[in-house]
């Protein structure tokens, strides 16, 4: 009798959010555990050596490396609301892809997908305006990204209509509103730090989300990442990338 394949997740971090001197997170011991890299593209976060070292370290361990694309918000780390014209939006997402393709192609890899960052990636949740000029700009760089978005955003669903892969995300670490959506930062509930709570809640979230995101600057980030990771194991799920 044939065995059945093992079903399969994936376990992304937001890597590469430092910028210059300044670094964010251990992106070099996140990248031992993860199997998808969400990579800052110097609008919220990073800079073009950051790009290439952690493109460089993503294709050594082989990590699928995606454009985390942000507002234009150093100051904020792209965790503002900005209300920006669409096409100025769609302009800036395009930019942000492709200097990471190129940085991560220089390094022997490509871009895989597409994930928004932050604000912007809660704004596209039911901003139908702002989640069109993301898949204008996946498009624009032609076409066949992947675009990571929250189960039943507005941003999905225009992904599935343009013919993208809309891949759903679930986060252990952060805590979820009624309607599904992710209680805001500053608010008691938002951040999660206990790796037992955190592994817990990744299993839930694996049986209906294609991939699982642990953020690189939550406290004990690298610690809670391989919680999830053992906790899927050991559960019979295969860690792998989602494409």
């Amino acid at each position: 009798m044939s065995r059945q394949p093992a079903r399969s997740v994936d376990l992304n971090s937001d890597l590469g959010e430092g910028f210059g001197v300044w670094r964010l997170g251990d992106d070099e011991a996140l990248l031992e555990v993860v199997t998808s890299a969400n990579v800052a593209c110097g609008f919220h976060a990073g800079d073009a050596t950051t790009m290439r070292r952690v493109c460089e370290h993503a294709v050594r361990r082989e990590v699928s490396i995606g454009a985390q694309v942000g507002y234009r918000d150093l100051a904020g780390f792209g965790r503002r609301r900005i209300d920006i014209d669409p096409d100025e939006l769609a302009a800036d997402v395009l930019y942000q892809v492709g200097a990471l393709d190129a940085i991560a192609r220089a390094a022997g890899g490509r871009v895989a997908y597409v994930k928004p960052h932050g604000a912007l990636y809660n704004r596209t949740v039911d901003d139908s305006e702002q989640a069109a000029a993301v898949v204008r700009a996946v498009l624009d760089h032609g076409g066949d990204l992947p675009v990571v978005g929250l189960p039943g955003s507005v941003l999905l669903g225009a992904a599935a209509e343009a013919g993208l892969r809309p891949v759903t995300e679930g986060f252990p670490d952060r805590g979820y509103t009624a309607d599904g959506t992710l209680v805001p930062r500053g608010q008691p509930g938002a951040v999660l730090t206990d790796s037992t709570q955190v592994a817990s809640r990744a299993l839930e979230l694996a049986a209906t989300v294609d991939t699982l995101c642990v953020h690189g600057d939550t406290p004990g980030a690298v610690h809670l990442a391989r919680a999830v990771r053992d906790a899927l194991a050991d559960a019979g799920l295969a860690v792998t990338p989602f494409g």
